[in-house]
């Protein structure tokens, strides 16, 4: 598999791209012409294009080498972007353990796994690291075995406690979310990190999802996708870092929305482990400026009628109420009014 890696950034200048090959694979979270919250999880298997995001169990594309870059820079700052409670060590060597062999299998030509007893030597060609450790001895790696798998690993990567008929956020590496902070939701439930969400409590959302998470078995993996938008392609949208980002939405102008407005979404998959019984949660996350996505004419008219009739709660808790009339104008121009075919995937 020849991936050409992008050299580009999520600050400052902000290089980031698609190319013209990687569009098409954008996975588009939107299936109709309208959204609401809806608990939308499937089996995490291989299904749409062969080369797309579901593809395999943990997606490798042209920005990973950029994306590696860009955590480092973040855990440098911000240590406790990544952390573990004591109880959760085993569960780190547990998604160490999935996602090594996972890429070894599906990108052989990129990582490289050898197992002999509890010696593994690992090779991660696209980042240069060629590593020989002794499994569930964190002395033998240079940082924990969560932080160090999430080091090369796309997304952030969360690992949650199952116990009393719920999942807590025990650990995880999180430096690409979308305004929500692990340093602060690190050991809350799973409904005290989704309070502020509006509408999904009434809705039923989430006690609907949670029933169906702790039910998860191990080896059959699902997956969900949300989104939102983000002004500017920078992955550090935190609270820790709202100072650098938040004025970012006051230089959206009817001029600049093409290059400047982001549509943001996370590929969240859900991972049963097999030593900890945690659920591991990576969250993926892809960005595609609007003038990338209006490329594909399914989706830019599907967004324009998306944008244009969301709720306005939903409108003020995704941070758009500034910019939201501007935003479907400009996409009004590229719908023509034709139906769209259902799925996520441009025609």
């Amino acid at each position: 598999m020849n991936i050409p890696f992008r050299s580009e950034t999520f600050r400052d200048d902000f290089s980031y791209r698609n190319s013209a090959q990687n569009i098409p694979r954008f996975p588009f979270p939107f299936p109709e012409d309208a959204y609401m919250y809806s608990v939308n999880i499937e089996p995490h298997v291989p299904s749409g294009r062969p080369d797309g995001p579901f593809a395999h169990g943990f997606d490798v594309d042209e920005h990973y080498v950029a994306e590696m870059r860009d955590r480092a820079l973040v855990l440098a700052e911000d240590p406790l972007r990544c952390q573990s409670l004591p109880h959760m060590e085993l569960a780190g060597w547990d998604a160490l353990d999935l996602i090594m062999t996972s890429k070894a299998a599906d990108y052989p030509d990129l990582f490289e796994l050898t197992i002999d007893g509890d010696q593994w030597h690992w090779v991660n060609k696209p980042l240069g690291i060629d590593d020989h450790f002794t499994f569930l001895d964190s002395s033998t790696l240079p940082y924990g075995p969560l932080e160090y798998i999430g080091r090369q690993t796309q997304g952030d990567l969360c690992v949650l406690d199952q116990r009393e008929s719920n999942l807590w956020m025990d650990a995880g590496v999180v430096t690409a979310q979308a305004d929500w902070s692990l340093d602060f939701d690190i050991g809350m439930n799973f409904f005290e990190w989704h309070a502020p969400v509006p509408l999904a409590h009434e809705l039923g959302v989430f006690t609907r999802a949670i029933k169906f998470l702790t039910a998860i078995q191990q080896g059959q993996p699902s997956r969900r996708l949300n989104w939102t938008l983000t002004i500017n392609p920078r992955l550090d949208t935190s609270p820790e870092n709202y100072p650098k980002w938040g004025p970012d939405r006051l230089t959206v102008t009817p001029e600049n929305i093409g290059e400047k407005i982001h549509l943001r979404v996370e590929l969240q998959t859900f991972w049963r482990l097999p030593r900890s019984n945690a659920l591991f949660f990576p969250i993926r996350t892809y960005l595609m400026a609007m003038d990338e996505l209006i490329t594909q004419p399914k989706w830019a008219r599907r967004m324009h009628r998306v944008i244009r009739d969301l709720p306005p709660e939903l409108v003020d808790y995704k941070g758009m109420s500034r910019y939201h009339a501007d935003l479907v104008e400009w996409l009004s121009q590229y719908d023509d009014g034709a139906e769209t075919s259902p799925g996520i995937f441009p025609e």
